[in-house]
Order: structure tokens, then C-alpha cells, then sequence
């Protein structure tokens, strides 16, 4: 019976500025500390640009010594030569330092979005990553992260080195001719004339459905990979890879869309780039001035070297750009995941008094539109077992999901203690809840520390006597390193098995309320049996939420909450509810019924030595 007391209220608090930041990070942010490194960056890029021009000039200048009617100044040969050697070594050891720099701040950089992603993760509700896809989130965390590379370690070098040396050339080669100085810079204005068309809005649209492309082809291929072994047990390899097709398919068609419009853009781009178009127009323009007397032949080289070297910047130009928009929209998606708001924590928490659970008035829907949860008020009491029962849909995992607070209510309270979940500390909630649910994930690490994950400093005693009353212990010793055994390494663990060490696991936190999902749906009668009465022996007042199938737990438990489309149908003791001949009457039937189907089937099935 629900108590009338009024829900305590909850001070709303601020969001500390860490964490304000945290969940709105900018590229301009993270790279904020690194400022001295990105100018020591671009210094070094500047410097190295500058002394790649040197060996041009000394060849420039060779030329019209070489060239002179009067007799060759071999001292001034070899200075020439010693200063064009000069520059490239230079450039090369300015180039090695910028880079190396470059990429130790890529690093550093790197981390720290994935400390904020790691650190935003663990703040999201638990029950927001059961709707999102693995493979997206992978994305986000690996290719997203990994983007921002070329944009910090290379983008600034050649973006530094397309505006030096085109300037510095320009100028140099003004101070010779202007005319055929302006003449050179066709091929450079013709290719900036054509960026425009691939920044169009169709081209814009074309490069976001590429993305997406990829994205559903990374979720595809993960669900196919985790769903492959049982497929393959049914016979359903064709269809489980059928998503994973569309998806390429659907990726190929994007794909030649995008590049049928800019193929004929960027081909136009790449002839006014090439050196034998910018050759064609220096020669016809420097002819054209040398044969009316404009212009000195010596005077042609300097162009036919400078001018080569500045389709090199623009191309690189035009690569950093990409990759400034591919770096930007890879921000984009992982300012998505930080944005997702974390669960709120209390400015002043409240400790519980007890461990009572009661749910008031509890509404929740994943979507506004529909509510899974309808008006749910439940009180389990200290030292009892509820076992939650109900059809498919009815909304039994949701609810037991509100006890970690997976989620918060949208309306309502979920109280322990008499106290909100919301007002209590995160750590608070751990010592106070823990939870086993059907499917079961195992770090990669050894067996006694996945069982002391939430009490990592337990003795190995303590391990041994929680996988003892989990019925996994004498498994464990079958390892080949026994409980020092590196899962996924070592050794691998079937579906039960694996659903004990996490049993032995929540044992071993020894937390006042425990919740289960169908904890041993893998485990034989007599185990679960003993695993039952393991969960509940230890300490006697422990208040135990269970969703439950088999018929055995129903009826040993001290409450049985039957849901139907998101409300209590049926609250009550077993024998009450049997009692009352209503849908837990009919649930036990309908139980009974396929127990008995399921045996005379057993039955029906010829044995060895039996006639056929």
C-alpha cells in the first residue's frame, strides 16, 4: 500500500562551469592550450617555406650567370650553389620540426576529446546507449576523433606554406616583369574560379549523405558481426547480411552521385593546375614579350621555376580546405554526443534512511508521444522479493531500468529510503543498487577482477565465496589460470556462465537492493534454484526486483506485480492472485500449458535404442 506523504522536493542545481564546458566543447577550445605549439607550428612552416624558395632562386640565378656574355664569376658560382644547398637543408629541418611538433600536439589534442567523450559517456543516462547504434557511436569515438588529424597536423603547415611562397614569389617575380608576372597567375585564378561550384548547396547535400552512408555501413557491419553465429545456427546468413548490402548499395548510388558532380569541376582544376598548361601559358606569354623585345631570355627562367611553384600551394590549398570541412563536420558529431544531457546530480545530496523502495506515481516514455509507464506505485519493502510478470511490451524491463536510474521518470518519484533518486549522490546509488540483467558484457580482464569490478579491492576470499554462491566457482577452477584467467584471452564463456560471475558479481557488492532481468535464464533448474536461494540467504533484508518467468521464482516470491500496457493489473502474494483467477491465474496456466507441450515433445523424441 502506497504512503500519502508529499514527494520531497528536489533543488535543481546549475550545471558546474567544467561541466558546462564539457558538454559544449569547440576545435577553438581544445586547441586554446596549445597556442605556443601551433606558433612554434606555423614559425617553423614559415622559415621552411621561405628557405624552399633558395634553391629556385640559386637555380634562377645560375641560369643567368650561365647565361651572361660576360665571363663566369666562379666565386660567385659557388656561393650561389652554398646557399641554395643552404636553403634545403633548411627547409628540411624546419619541415621535420614543424611536423614532429604538428603531430605531438594531434596527440595531445586527440586525448583530450576522447577523455571528454569517455568523461560525457559515463555522466548520459545507461538506459540512452540501449537507443543508439554501436556502430555509430564507434564512429564518433574512432573515425570522428581520428579526422581531426590532418586538420591539426598537417592543415596549418600547408595552408601556411599556400600563402608564403605564393606571396613571396609574386613579389619576387613583379620586380622582374609585372606583365608576365600577371600572365603566370592565370592557371592560379582560373582553378580558384572553379571552388565555388564544389561548394554548392546540392554539393554540400551530396557530401552530408556521404557521411550518413558511411555511418549506416559501420552500424550494419558491427550488427552483422554480433549477430553472425546465431544466424548462421538458423540458416539465416542471406538475410542477416541483407541490411549490410542495402546499405552499400544505398552508398554506391551517393557515392557516383557525388562524384558525377564534381568529377568534370575537378578535372577542369587539375588540367589549370597541371605543369604542362602553367608551362604552355609562361612560354607563350614570355615568347610572345621576348620576340617584341619586352623582356630578357635570361629573365623566362625565373617564371618557368616560380611559376610551377604556385599551383603546388593552391592545389594544397584546396586538400586543406577538405579537410577543414571533413574536421568540422566530425566536430559536429561528436558535439552531438556531448551535448547529450547528463543526469542531473544533486548540488546538496540526501542520504537514504533505509532502503525501502517505493515508486510514486511513475510515468516514463522513450518517446513524447507514447508513455511505456503509465501511473505505477509500487512499495518493496525491506527483506521481500518482488517479482515483476507481465506479456511482451508491457513494460517490465523499463521499470526495473528506474531502480539505477537508467533513466529519470517524467513524472513521479522513484524514492529509497525516502528519498528521491535524484537527490542522491551518484556513488550513493551504486552502494545501494546493483542489478544483473539477461545480457551480460565481460571486460577483458581476468575473472576475479569482472566479479570485484564493483568492490575492486575485495579479497580473494570474498571473490571465491561470491562465485561459490553463484554455483560458478567449480567452472572457474576448470580455467586454465582459474580465477586469474583474462577472459577473451584465456578462455571464453558461455551465455550462463557468463550470467553467473556477473550474479557472483552483485553478491559481492552485497548492495541492500538488488534488481534482476531475468538473471538466470541460462542456468539449469538446479542451479537456479541454488542461485535463488543464494540472492536472498545473505543478509535477510534485502529488497530483491525481479522480472520473472519461470514459474518456480513467481512463487516463491512475497509480492507478484502483474503489468499490463505500462499499469498494475495485479498486485498480491501468489496464493492471493491465484485466488482471484485473473491474469496471473491465466499467466500460470498459459506457463503450465507450455512446460507440458515442451516435455511431451521431450518425450516424443526417440532415445537411443528405441525403436523408431
Amino acid at each position: 500500500m502506497t504512503t500519502t506523504e508529499p514527494a520531497p522536493t528536489r533543488e535543481r542545481s546549475a550545471p558546474p562551469p567544467e561541466a558546462d564546458s564539457a558538454t559544449r566543447p569547440s576545435l577553438r577550445g581544445l586547441l586554446r592550450p596549445h597556442c605556443p605549439s601551433f606558433a612554434a607550428v606555423v614559425i617553423l612552416q614559415v622559415v621552411g617555406a621561405l628557405a624552399g624558395l633558395l634553391p629556385l632562386l640559386a637555380v634562377v640565378e645560375l641560369g643567368r650567370a650561365l647565361l651572361s656574355p660576360a665571363p663566369v664569376d666562379h666565386d660567385h658560382v659557388g656561393s650561389v650553389v652554398l646557399t641554395g644547398a643552404a636553403g634545403l637543408f633548411v627547409r628540411l629541418l624546419c619541415t621535420a620540426a614543424s611536423s614532429g611538433i604538428g603531430h605531438i600536439v594531434d596527440g595531445q589534442v586527440q586525448f583530450a576529446f576522447r577523455r571528454l567523450l569517455a568523461a560525457q559517456l559515463g555522466r548520459v543516462p545507461i538506459g540512452w546507449f540501449a537507443r543508439r547504434r554501436t556502430g555509430e557511436l564507434a564512429k564518433v569515438v574512432g573515425e570522428d576523433v581520428s579526422a581531426v588529424h590532418p586538420f591539426i597536423a598537417h592543415t596549418p603547415g600547408e595552408l601556411v606554406s599556400a600563402f608564403v611562397v605564393p606571396l613571396v614569389s609574386l613579389v619576387y617575380l613583379f620586380s622582374i616583369d609585372w606583365r608576365l608576372t600577371l600572365i603566370t597567375l592565370i592557371p592560379v585564378v582560373s582553378a580558384v574560379a572553379l571552388v565555388p561550384l564544389l561548394m554548392t548547396p546540392t554539393r554540400l547535400r551530396e557530401r552530408r549523405e556521404f557521411d550518413a552512408g558511411m555511418g549506416r555501413i559501420a552500424d550494419s557491419v558491427v550488427e552483422f558481426v554480433e549477430g553472425i553465429a546465431v544466424v548462421k545456427a538458423y540458416g539465416g546468413s542471406g538475410r542477416a547480411h541483407r541490411r549490410f548490402r542495402a546499405a552499400t548499395d544505398d552508398f554506391v548510388r551517393i557515392f557516383r552521385r557525388w562524384v558525377h558532380g564534381v568529377s568534370t569541376v575537378a578535372a577542369g582544376m587539375q588540367l589549370v593546375l597541371s605543369p604542362p598548361f602553367v608551362l604552355l601559358v609562361v612560354l607563350i606569354g614570355g615568347t610572345t614579350l621576348i620576340t617584341n623585345g619586352d623582356l630578357a631570355p635570361a629573365d623566362l627562367l625565373p617564371f618557368l621555376l616560380l611559376g610551377l611553384g604556385l599551383t603546388a600551394p593552391v592545389a594544397a590549398l584546396g586538400h586543406g580546405f577538405d579537410e577543414m570541412q571533413a574536421a568540422g563536420r566530425a566536430v559536429g558529431r561528436i558535439r552531438e554526443v556531448l551535448d547529450v544531457p547528463p543526469l542531473p546530480e544533486p548540488a546538496h545530496p540526501v542520504a537514504p534512511r533505509g532502503h525501502r523502495v517505493e515508486l510514486r506515481d511513475v510515468r516514463f516514455g522513450y518517446d513524447a508521444d507514447r508513455e511505456v509507464l503509465r501511473g505505477i506505485d509500487l512499495v518493496l519493502e525491506p527483506g521481500t522479493v518482488t517479482a515483476i510478470v507481465g506479456p511482451s511490451g508491457s513494460g517490465k524491463s523499463t521499470l526495473v531500468r528506474l531502480l539505477p536510474r537508467f533513466f529519470d521518470p517524467t513524472h513521479g518519484h522513484v524514492l529509497i529510503g525516502g528519498v528521491d533518486l535524484r537527490e542522491l549522490a551518484a556513488r550513493d546509488l551504486h552502494r545501494m543498487v546493483s542489478f544483473v540483467f539477461q545480457d551480460v558484457s565481460l571486460l577483458r580482464a581476468s575473472v576475479a577482477d569482472n566479479i570485484a569490478l564493483a568492490v575492486p579491492h575485495a579479497d580473494r576470499e570474498d571473490v571465491v565465496r561470491a562465485a561459490r554462491q553463484a554455483q560458478i566457482h567449480d567452472r572457474i577452477r576448470e580455467l586454465p589460470r582459474g580465477y586469474d584467467s583474462v577472459i577473451g584471452e584465456d578462455t571464453g564463456l558461455s551465455g550462463g556462465e557468463a550470467q553467473r560471475i556477473s550474479l557472483a558479481r552483485a553478491l559481492l557488492a552485497d548492495t541492500p537492493v538488488l534488481v534482476l532481468d531475468e538473471a538466470t535464464a541460462f542456468a539449469d533448474p538446479r542451479t537456479e534454484l541454488a542461485v535463488r536461494r543464494a540472492l536472498t540467504a545473505p543478509t535477510g533484508d534485502r529488497t530483491v526486483l525481479v522480472i520473472a518467468h519461470r514459474l518456480e521464482t513467481i512463487m516463491d516470491a512475497d509480492t507478484v506485480v502483474v503489468l499490463d500496457d505500462g499499469v498494475v493489473a495485479e498486485r498480491g502474494r501468489p496464493a492471493e492472485l491465484l485466488a482471484r483467477n485473473g491474469m496471473f491465474t491465466a499467466f500460470r496456466q498459459a506457463h503450465r500449458s507450455a512446460v507440458a507441450a515442451e516435455d511431451e515433445t521431450r518425450d516424443d523424441v526417440p532415445r537411443g535404442g528405441e525403436p523408431r
